[in-house]
C-alpha cells in the first residue's frame, strides 16, 4: 500500500484523493440495509452508490449462510445475524476481488449501523486497513463525489489470506462466565428494549445482568458524522465511571448495531474492546442464562 492505511475513519476528501492517486489499491463497500425490508438495501444500492462500490449484504455476505432447510451453517457465533466463519468470509472477499494489499472503505446510509459490521469483520480477519467513510453516502454526495447506478462491473477473483484476528470475539459462554467480575457489558439497543419494557424482535425482554446502556446512534452528530474524539471520550468516561475500559464487551440485539459504540471508543482513544456478536438474541435463547429488567 503506497499510502499509510486508514484504520478507523476516512473523510470523503481523503477517499477521493486516494482513488485518484492509487485507484487500484482501494475497494469501497456499500453496506446499506433495512432490517424490516431485507431487499431494500440492495435496491437503494442499485439506485445510487459510490462509483465502483461493491454491495455487501448483511444477510448474504456478512452473516452465516443457511442450508435448504433454513438452518444456519458454518457460523462463528449465534444470534439472529450469526457471523460466518472467517474462512467463509475470506472466500467472499476473494470472490469480489479484495486483496490483502488493498485499503477497504465501508459506508452505508444508516449512521454506520451496518457498515460497522464489515469494518469489524475485516479487522477480525486480520486486515487493519479498513476505514468507515465518515458521514456515509450523504457526506460523499454533499462533496460532489462520483456516484453511479446499477450493478457493478465484474472483478477478477483474488486470494484473500486470513491473518491473526485484530479484534476479539466473545462467546455467550465467556460473557456468562465473567458475570459479576470485572467485565463491563455495553448494550447498544434502545433504552426501552434494554429495560425490558418492549421487545419487538426477540422472545425475551430485558438485558444481560449488570450491562450499561448506550444507544448506538448516540455516537453520531447532527451532521451525520461521528462526534469529535474529545466529546466521545467524555461521554464514555461518564458512562464507565470507575470501570476499566479494557474490560468492555459490546452487544446489541444481533451483534450489528453494537459496532458504532465499539468504533466510537477507538475514535475516542481507547484500546480496542471486545464484541459479543451473538448479543441479546443469542443470550435470551437459553432460559438458563440470567435476565435483568429495569
Amino acid at each position: 500500500m503506497a499510502t499509510p492505511p486508514y484504520t478507523t475513519l476516512i473523510t470523503p476528501a481523503q477517499l477521493q484523493a486516494l482513488q485518484q492517486s492509487s485507484p487500484g489499491s482501494v475497494m469501497v463497500f456499500d453496506c446499506t440495509f433495512e432490517l424490516a425490508q431485507p431487499l431494500a438495501g440492495e435496491a437503494l444500492y442499485d439506485e445510487v452508490h459510490i462509483a465502483g462500490a461493491i454491495y455487501a449484504n448483511l444477510d448474504k455476505n456478512l452473516s452465516a449462510p443457511h442450508d435448504g432447510a433454513g438452518r444456519v451453517i458454518s457460523a462463528a457465533s449465534g444470534g439472529r445475524h450469526p457471523l460466518p466463519t472467517r474462512e467463509t468470509f475470506a472466500t467472499w472477499l476473494s470472490q469480489v476481488g479484495f486483496r490483502n494489499d488493498m485499503q477497504a472503505v465501508v459506508y452505508d446510509r444508516n449512521g454506520v449501523n451496518y457498515a460497522g459490521r464489515l469494518w469489524w469483520m475485516l479487522k477480525w480477519a486480520g486486515h487493519d486497513a479498513v476505514a468507515v467513510l465518515d458521514g456515509g453516502l450523504q457526506a460523499w454526495q454533499a462533496t460532489g463525489g462520483a456516484v453511479e447506478s446499477g450493478k457493478p462491473t465484474s472483478h477478477f477473483q483474488s486470494n484473500f489470506e486470513l491473518k491473526a484476528p485484530l479484534r476479539e470475539l466473545r462467546t455467550a459462554g465467556q460473557v456468562l462466565q465473567a458475570l459479576g467480575s470485572t467485565q463491563t457489558v455495553i448494550d447498544a439497543r434502545a433504552p426501552a428494549r434494554y429495560r425490558g419494557e418492549v421487545e419487538p424482535l426477540d422472545p425475551v425482554a430485558g438485558h444481560i445482568p449488570g450491562a450499561l446502556n448506550r444507544l448506538f446512534s448516540t455516537n453520531i452528530g447532527a451532521d451525520g458524522r461521528f462526534k469529535p474524539a474529545a466529546e466521545l471520550r467524555a461521554e464514555f468516561d461518564a458512562l464507565l465511571g470507575d470501570r476499566d475500559p479494557g474490560t468492555v464487551v459490546h452487544q446489541c440485539g444481533s451483534g450489528v448495531s453494537a459496532l458504532p459504540n465499539l468504533i466510537a471508543m477507538e475514535i475516542a482513544g481507547y484500546a480496542p474492546t471486545a464484541l459479543f456478536a451473538g448479543s441479546w438474541s443469542e443470550w435470551c435463547s437459553d432460559a438458563a442464562r440470567p435476565v435483568e429488567r429495569g
